[in-house]
């Protein structure tokens, strides 16, 4: 049975507390012999306006934790709080207006629509929102992210940097509650990755912005201000103002030894 209209608009409301929390969370893929435990009891605050990087070996469920994270994907069990508010047991509908109204996306693939211009997928999250543009934060976010001679070019017109950039100003234009980054600088160059990183990182600090960023790049998680790490579905440890020399000493220690 769907939830009341009032449910849906309770995830406009937030509490006080940390921008995102994990509470015992567990996801398993598949049953029975077959079945795969990917997070195996997680519990981790996100504080407001922090850059926190999530980072472990292959399959240890850090990509996992994000969409649960995200409502991308549902829990089996535990609880999951944006803003303060539950989002385990909301229906789809109640999720997609959380998503839309306090959540912001960046992904590996740039996800841009073709045939708008820059400035058009930056505002498109607003349009389908059916909310009015605040131009002042919008030309902020746009200066921020050295966009502002671009605004009238379509992606095909830009470079990989360039629309990775675009994807971070659309993420942001919502003043949403968090921004989830999925290996945002997969696609990119050592340069275009700086500067989507830097950029991201000064979202943070100048703009209060809670960022959870997904990573397998030790460069990448040095720019956060927290790394945790993930191994079998566990939350195994996490470094305060990390260093990519620290990130990857810790990285190294995920890897099984030698055979002689």
């Amino acid at each position: 049975m769907d939830q009341p209209d009032d449910m849906i608009r309770t995830v406009t409301t937030p509490t006080d507390g940390p921008a995102v929390r994990a509470v015992d969370v567990r996801k398993s893929y598949g049953k029975g012999d077959t079945a795969v435990l990917a997070l195996a009891g997680v519990s981790f605050d996100v504080p407001s306006g922090q850059f926190c990087a999530v980072m472990g070996p292959s399959g240890s469920g850090k990509s996992t934790l994000m969409h649960c994270l995200a409502g991308l994907d549902r829990v089996d069990s535990g609880d999951v709080l944006i803003g303060g508010v539950s989002i385990v047991g909301m229906n789809d509908r109640a999720i997609t207006a959380l998503r839309r109204d306090r959540v912001g996306f960046v992904f590996q693939q740039y996800n841009l629509l073709p045939t708008l211009t820059a400035e058009e997928n930056i505002s498109l999250p607003l349009d389908i929102a059916g909310r009015k543009v605040d131009r002042a934060w919008m030309d902020e976010v746009i200066s921020a992210v050295s966009l502002t001679d671009r605004l009238k070019h379509r992606p095909s017109e830009l470079s990989g940097g360039q629309q990775q950039r675009v994807a971070c100003a659309r993420a942001l234009v919502t003043r949403p509650d968090v921004v989830f980054a999925d290996e945002p600088t997969g696609n990119l160059d050592s340069a275009s990755g700086a500067e989507v990183l830097g950029f991201l990182r000064r979202s943070a600090a100048e703009f209060g912005q809670t960022i959870v960023m997904v990573t397998h790049d030790p460069n990448a998680a040095s720019y956060a201000e927290r790394v945790v790490f993930l191994a079998d579905g566990f939350l195994v440890d996490e470094i305060q103002e990390p260093t990519a020399e620290r990130v990857l000493d810790r990285m190294k220690r995920f890897e099984p030894p030698a055979v002689a």
